[in-house]
């Protein structure tokens, strides 16, 4: 005669069985925790990314000399972008602001450079976060733009300016749904941007022109 589990033995006459096993329940509770590990991992890793981003973007306009810190943004941004690909499927997009901050350092880098700008498959990331991060990218150059004017280097400013129409070119050509990645809002600053900068650029030739010449120095 067979004898009954623990299980059914410890439960009373009439009294249903439990719906999930408790080794189901168990599975899940353990990777409901390894999930807030990973996420917590992931937070650390992309905190690290935005800071050390902003750190080269700072620098970078400061006196362009950040060819170590790029790199290191690089390297990071690639060793990020894999992990999350291996590590934190369905917590993607705790990582999205990190890779396009570092999408968007990285190629500050280039341009400053004067180096071609690389691609997503370059960086080791995915085209969604490559393509907010070029959008972030308009507004960097609005800042050199700015810069050079500034210090009355009226033909770098256009220079950067004509830098500002090919990448709003390129941003405008992409027409995808909000749900597969936020391009929108950064079309529309990056046409915004273009035209301030545009104006201001305009403005700043026109005064040059319009101002009286100098004085023939004493001899």
């Amino acid at each position: 005669m067979p004898h009954d589990s623990p299980s059914s033995a410890s439960r009373r006459p009439g009294e249903p069985s439990p719906p999930i096993a408790e080794t189901i329940l168990g599975g899940i509770d353990a990777h409901l925790k390894q999930r807030e590990l990973r996420r917590e991992d992931l937070y650390q890793r992309s905190r690290r990314l935005r800071r050390g981003a902003q750190v080269a973007m700072t620098r970078l306009h400061a006196d362009g000399a950040a060819a170590a810190a790029v790199a290191e943004i690089r390297r990071e941004l690639a060793e990020l972008a894999d992990w999350v690909r291996r590590e934190a499927r369905g917590d993607e997009s705790l990582a999205l602001d990190a890779l396009q901050e570092g999408v968007e350092a990285t190629l500050l880098g280039a341009v400053v450079d004067g180096a071609p700008l690389p691609g997503p498959a370059e960086l080791g990331v995915d085209p969604e976060p490559y393509l907010l991060g070029l959008g972030d990218l308009v507004g960097e150059i609005r800042r050199l733009a700015l810069e050079q004017l500034g210090r009355g280097d009226l033909d770098g400013a256009e220079r950067h300016l004509r830098l500002m129409e090919a990448l709003a070119a390129a941003l405008l050509r992409f027409d995808t749904t909000r749900a597969i990645v936020q391009l929108k809002p950064k079309q529309d600053l990056a046409r915004a941007l273009l035209e301030r900068t545009r104006g201001d650029v305009v403005m700043a030739r026109w005064l040059a022109r319009a101002a009286p010449p100098r004085a023939a120095e004493e001899r």
